[in-house]
């Protein structure tokens, strides 16, 4: 099986050649694929893929274990969403394949005979290889004439001295994957090869077979040839297996710089500040919304079509203020990542345009802010309904591994039907971005959390670190001062951030501003808003259940704590009577 062939791009470039054979046995149970994207957002955000299996000849299925390994994994894993990791994607999917083919294997009744291959892959994004890898396939790397073996064989010798596999995809219903990341330098050589070529060749003969003798970029036939070289050579050593190999080389790496999209409206000019009767490129404003020294937002109407939307820009005063500007322009594309109707829509604006705004949808209705002051001290159960629907539009950020790190009653809309909508992407936190920052790029890191003091979770305070945990923070004191007209810990009078790193968290029951609350709900808040992440709920919905049905077991749990604890204030005003009282005694009897 040859697949030779080379990715030429502006800015990368790889080479690649492979050969596998059948060798001695009768059938070829080896099997492996390269897969480059055609599509430029493909390369960027999910970059090449190369894997090979080797089925355990044992089996009669090992053929397929191994073609359905490949072939599934290079499908799947260019359908996960863009906003996963690299880590994330390529490990459900691989315990979701291994899961199938022991499923498949066990459903055979004889446990010599299940579906069981050994896999390893390379992932080359921007600068970096991720590596992740079962069984006794291998990967190695070849920098400056200088082998590397980069996997660990999962494999055991028993007393006979006859290796046998530990670790494999299909072997056991729990999966365990090895996973590291390499930064590439120019000219890297990897290959990937099954046990038919390593067991019959030195890392000598391997080293050999893979040195660039003339440092010049090698051609995909060259590679091919040395692919089959270090087969043929195998053979030539007696080897009893099949034998496959696939050599890649990296002829060309991309600059670190930020991603396709921010670099597009990066480059633009920030419009200066708009008033009513202006016009921006076809949009007429119709309403100043909001003026600040951040963004400056407004309602226009498209000239063209006639259709209502609100037109956000960043404010002049962070024209040279590469974070500002970099979360803005992550705001769009955020947004085609959650297409739901909880989520507030963008729309595309011209490629052409020379200066840098966004394009939202116009909703009709009014902020949860708005809500609040409409409706001080409201029923628990309006309050009930609408955080349910918060949490509903949370867990989509949450499948897309997305934390939105600034929830506060002005980024949540309630329309005119009652509908809630999260809006406000500038803080969203993205895995892939992340791990493109991790390789290399140019993403710039926020050095202080963002959105507001008073609505984000302390362990984002104090770490600059949010979890799906910590927008649940947000949302139960949203609620907390929904029901109340108060935060559940003392207010921060500023957005001073290292004040707040020392703030006392001391959580203040809802019975201080709210007689005719249960005490199960008070509960409820106390958990779900708890400084510490890990005494939070661990599922937003057991937080939804809570709000509804009385936990039995933070029940308890309260009644079981000494008073200071459970009613902190009750305590001290107990202390200060019996004190009081103390002295009052003591008075008397001076006197007398």
């Amino acid at each position: 099986m040859n697949s030779p062939n080379t990715l030429m791009m502006p800015k990368l470039s790889l080479s690649f050649g492979g050969y596998s054979d059948k060798g001695r046995r009768q059938d070829n149970q080896d099997a492996f694929v390269i897969n480059i994207p055609e599509k430029h957002h493909e390369l960027t955000h999910k970059g090449v893929v190369a894997c090979i299996a080797d089925g355990v000849s044992c089996s009669e299925q090992s053929q397929k274990a191994s073609h359905t390994a490949v072939m599934q994994f290079i499908a799947d894993y260019y359908a996960t969403p863009y906003s996963w990791s690299i880590k994330s994607s390529a490990n459900k999917i691989l315990t979701s394949l291994n899961a199938w083919l022991f499923e498949q294997g066990t459903q055979s009744g004889l446990s010599h005979n299940g579906l069981v291959t050994t896999f390893s892959v390379l992932v080359i994004k921007s600068n970096t290889a991720h590596i992740f890898h079962v069984g006794d396939s291998r990967i190695y790397l070849m920098r400056d004439n200088k082998l590397q073996q980069l996997t660990r064989d999962h494999q055991r010798v028993n007393f006979g001295k006859a290796a046998y596999l530990t670790r494999a995809l299909g072997m056991d219903n729990t999966l365990e994957v090895d996973y590291q990341t390499v930064p590439l330098q120019l000219e890297d050589r990897f290959l990937l090869c099954t046990d038919g070529v390593h067991d019959y060749l030195s890392d000598e003969q391997i080293g050999t077979a893979l040195a660039n003798k003339s440092h010049h970029t090698q051609s995909n036939s060259q590679l091919e040839t040395a692919s089959q070289s270090l087969c043929r050579s195998a053979l030539k050593n007696q080897s009893q297996d099949n034998l496959s190999a696939l050599i890649v080389e990296i002829n060309h790496l991309p600059n670190h710089s930020q991603l396709e999209y921010q670099q597009n409206i990066l480059t633009r000019a920030i419009p200066p500040a708009l008033a009513e009767g202006n016009t921006l490129e076809g949009y007429h404003i119709d309403k100043v919304l909001h003026a600040g020294t951040r963004s400056h937002v407004y309602q226009v109407t498209e000239q063209s079509t006639g259709a209502q939307y609100v037109l956000k820009t960043p404010s002049e005063y962070d024209a040279d203020n590469a974070l500002v500007l970099q979360q803005f322009a992550n705001e769009y594309w955020v947004s085609t990542q959650l297409n739901s109707e909880r989520i507030m829509k963008m729309y595309p604006t011209s490629k052409t345009s020379p200066f840098i705004y966004q394009l939202c949808e116009h909703i009709e209705g009014v902020t949860l802010r708005q809500w609040m002051y409409d409706n001080p001290m409201p029923e628990l159960s309006k309050v009930r309904v609408i955080l349910d629907e918060i949490v509903k539009a949370l867990r989509i950020f949450q499948r897309a591994e997305m934390v939105h790190r600034d929830l506060k009653p002005e980024n949540i809309m309630i329309t005119t039907t009652g509908a809630i909508k999260i809006i406000d992407f500038g803080a969203v936190k993205v895995s892939s971005f992340e791990e493109f920052s991790d390789e290399g790029g140019a993403i710039v890191q926020d050095e202080v959390p963002l959105g507001a003091l008073n609505y984000i979770a302390p362990e984002y305070i104090d770490t600059g670190v949010a979890t799906t945990t910590s927008d649940l923070f947000s949302v139960a004191v949203i609620g907390y001062e929904m029901l109340t007209g108060s935060l559940p810990y003392k207010p921060a009078t500023s957005q001073n951030v290292q004040k707040a790193r020392h703030t006392q968290w001391q959580y203040h029951s809802m019975n201080e501003y709210r007689q005719d609350m249960p005490n199960w709900i008070d509960l409820t808040f106390r958990k779900a808003t708890h400084h510490l992440p890990q005494r939070r709920y661990e599922v937003l919905s057991e937080f939804v259940l809570d709000l509804y049905t009385p936990n039995q077991k933070l029940q308890r749990e309260f009644k079981e704590k000494p008073l200071l604890q459970r009613q902190p204030v009750v305590f001290w005003k107990l202390t200060t009577l019996i004190l009081f009282a103390i002295a009052l005694i003591q008075l008397i009897m001076l006197l007398s």
